[in-house]
């Protein structure tokens, strides 16, 4: 193929890219107007594959609370609290319809009255079962008679010739809890405090990505006015997933912003230092431009949607993805008599290996079967190639004239030939330094696998959620009993058994409560069992007190119909428990059973042997999996990273000979030095650290290839400086994240870049063939 055929296929290969670049134009346009971005820290974990029930479970309970807002309004008297709650309402609803109130509506009441009612007699508490299989008829007819001949309306909800012992109205004031209804709010006591319970559900994405906060500010508003209405002091709480998914969109857009922005304001300043000119400025930062944009449309069509902190993640991609722009720039610079076509040619295998060195270190983050870490390897490895096509396919045909000599240019390529070389007593010195430092740093190093190296939400929302749970009693959403049987009766008794299992956990203190389908959904076996022990003793009842009064108090013999799972599931007042209900999945059916009052003092090996005593039942704990996984993975890449270390030592050896100890051992070095200074600095060892030790390897190994390959090359080391400059900013403003992963993940590659950077030359090769070093 002669010169003028394959400058031909290039440019046909340039268009056809300016074809595919405009189309991500069009796709990202669109993304961003209405962007499937996801801030569910568990979505970054795996998923349960495993096991269909526990996936099932998981889902739902996280699912229940996707929109809803609460908010408590809490005051010393009930006419404060009522003031201020009826305030809220009113500004919420004035300004605007994001929020809509949810309120307890009477015809759901009505409703589930009318749908219990044929079943009444079946319907008991253990408190009430206990009583009535142990009382004296003739003490129950005086109690019973004694409310019949009492003065004003009856106090239960049926007539005393429907409930003639008064059973229903207990068992609906066990299930209601200390809720109540008051002045058309939903009112509660606790500790002598009176509290209004707003609920709303907010109707808008929480992921507006231009770092407002409209939610919490259209909340703060309505507090203000709150307060002002109380006319007295009062205690405002709120909480929401609403509200953590809108501090996380907001914090990733100013996370994203700083990271991204800065990274390529610092590249854009390292190019000008370097070359001098506006052309590859402005050709480096539409290379990284690409590359971002690459990334996030890959990530989307492959998952769906895009994490929050994969976008944080994807902003440090600028300084890494500069390298190729910053290489071709820094070699036409030395060679300017070279035209551009011939340049990239003799450029594209260094690069290209460059790429995939970088690109399989990524990768390797995809390893761990993480959702969220392959998001990020996806969105790494596509925006390194997209950037890497757009400077081989455009670069050469964009470039008009080579960049200018810089002095800071020139400075830099000359500074390698002064930078000093460990050999010697002093190398030993300096070696035996950083041994002591090492072993200081790694002896203080300790391991934290906890779920809260994922979480960023604030520290004041996760208080007001603490403090709405306690009073409001709420159960624990990452630990609960799973219930799993063959048919849905089966589950309903087994759930009963485990419920009996757990009072003596909640006389002695250990647990406040437990919510379950079977406190309102008994199951057959439990109806007819109640049933048979209420309808004798209420038929004496009747007959004694009918003979009294000499009147007919008997009930008509309509057959009752038994209460069923799918009946009850379409009740209005079923929807808060109905996340709890599973139903068949992968061939068993399943339930939930949540737990009221756990606590860091809770004894959980209890909770556990409770599981194991009831067939079917098992006790999970979120939190300690996740840890578990955490600690799993983490171990399992620290045999990675060794294997890798193996691997690339190998591969250096058979291009390097001998001296292929020159190209790795800095990358040890500065990986050991940067856990060591983790340890210096109090932090903690995680899964992200050491994820970021196989990025290092990928990406500071080739300094060394670099140096060994170009021997006292100006060009190569000034690319080298150039490009560590900006990776070394980019992960340095990673560390400024506050998800504490990422902040992790930042610091330990901005030691590691670093670190690399400065000991790299310091083992660099003499001037001379490598037969003879």
């Amino acid at each position: 193929m002669n010169e003028r055929s394959r400058h031909r296929r290039w440019q046909a290969l340039a268009l056809l890219w300016l074809l595919a670049v405009l189309a991500l134009g069009w796709q990202q346009l669109n993304f961003w107007r209405s962007p499937a971005l996801d801030s569910d820290v568990l979505a970054l974990l795996p998923g349960e594959g495993s096991d269909p029930l526990l996936a099932a479970a998981t889902e739902r309970i996280g699912a229940s609370a996707t929109r809803q807002v609460v908010v408590l309004i809490g005051a010393a008297d009930w006419p404060t609290a009522s003031r201020a709650a009826l305030r809220h309402q009113q500004a919420v609803k004035t300004s605007g319809d994001d929020l809509q109130l949810q309120g307890f509506e009477a015809q759901a009441l009505n409703q589930a009255v009318e749908y219990y009612r044929a079943q009444r007699g079946a319907l008991l508490t253990a408190q009430q079962r206990q009583s009535l299989a142990e009382a004296d008829p003739e003490r129950l007819l005086q109690q019973a008679l004694a409310r019949l001949y009492a003065p004003g309306p009856s106090s239960g909800l049926l007539s005393w010739r429907e409930d003639p012992l008064d059973l229903w109205s207990s068992w609906w004031q066990q299930r209601s809890g200390a809720l109540g209804s008051r002045d058309g709010l939903v009112a509660l006591t606790v500790d002598g405090r009176h509290w209004a319970v707003l609920r709303y559900e907010y109707q808008q994405s929480a992921f507006r990505f231009d770092g407002s906060r409209h939610l919490q500010q259209q909340l703060e508003s309505a507090a203000a006015a709150a307060r002002e209405a109380a006319g007295a002091p009062i205690t405002l709480l709120q909480g929401g997933v609403p509200l953590h998914a809108e501090a996380a969109a907001a914090r990733a857009s100013w996370e994203v912003n700083t990271i991204g922005l800065g990274s390529l304001a610092a590249v854009v300043l390292l190019v000008w230092l370097a070359f001098g000119r506006l052309r590859p400025l402005l050709l480096v930062a539409l290379s990284l431009g690409i590359g971002v944009a690459a990334g996030a449309a890959v990530t989307a069509l492959v998952f769906g949607q895009v994490h929050l902190l994969t976008l944080v993640f994807g902003a440090s991609l600028v300084g890494v993805a500069e390298d190729y722009g910053i290489h071709y720039y820094a070699s036409r610079q030395q060679s300017p008599q070279t035209a551009p076509p011939a340049m990239m040619r003799r450029l594209i295998p260094a690069l290209a290996l460059a790429l995939i060195t970088s690109a399989l270190a990524y990768l390797a983050l995809g390893l761990a079967p993480f959702p969220g870490l392959r998001q990020m390897a996806v969105f790494s490895a596509a925006g390194l190639s997209a950037a890497f096509i757009t400077v081989v396919l455009w670069f050469p045909w964009l470039d008009r004239s080579p960049p200018r000599e810089r002095r800071l240019a020139k400075l830099i390529a000359a500074s390698l030939q002064h930078w000093p070389r460990i050999t010697g007593r002093r190398g030993a010195l300096l070696l035996g330094s950083l041994l002591i430092i090492s072993v200081g740093g790694l002896l203080q190093l300790r391991v934290d696998d906890s779920l809260r190296s994922l979480r960023s939400s604030p520290a004041e929302l996760l208080a007001s959620e603490a403090a709405i749970a306690k009073v409001l009693g709420l159960p624990s959403p990452a630990q609960f009993f799973l219930v799993q049987a063959d048919d849905p009766q089966e589950l309903l008794q087994r759930e009963e058994a485990l419920a009996e299992a757990l009072q003596p956990l909640i006389a002695g203190g250990e647990l406040s409560g437990y919510r379950a389908v079977s406190q309102w959904l008994p199951s057959i076996a439990r109806q007819q069992a109640d049933g048979a022990l209420t309808a004798p003793l209420e038929a004496q009842l009747r007959e004694r007190a009918g003979a009294l009064l000499g009147e007919d108090l008997t009930l008509p013999g309509a057959e009752a119909t038994a209460l069923l799972p799918a009946d009850w599931q379409m009740l209005d007042i079923a929807a808060p428990m109905r996340p709890l209900w599973l139903g068949e999945v992968a061939g068993v059916n399943g339930s939930v059973v949540m737990l009221e009052g756990i606590d860091s003092q809770s004894d959980l090996a209890a909770l556990a042997a409770v599981a194991e005593a009831v067939p079917g039942a098992r006790w999970v704990d979120r939190s300690a999996q996740i840890s578990s996984l955490l600690g799993h993975y983490r171990q399992m890449m620290g045999a990675l990273l060794l294997l890798g270390y193996v691997a690339v030592a190998v591969a250096l050896q058979l291009r390097f000979g001998r001296s292929a100890w020159r190209a790795l051992l800095p990358t040890a070095l500065a990986g050991v030095l940067s856990l060591a200074l983790l340890g210096w600095l109090g932090e903690p060892l995680q899964l992200f650290s050491v994820l970021a030790q196989l990025l290092l390897l990928g990406i500071g190994v080739d300094y060394g290839i670099f140096l060994f390959e170009h021997r006292q090359d100006p060009a190569s080391w000034l690319a080298i400086n150039v490009g560590a400059a900006s990776t070394l900013l980019a992960f340095g403003l990673l560390s400024l994240s506050a998800t504490p992963a990422l902040h992790s993940f930042g610091l330990s590659l901005l030691f590691g870049i670093a670190l690399v950077w400065l000991l790299s030359p310091c083992f660099r090769p003499r001037p001379e063939p490598l037969e003879e070093t």
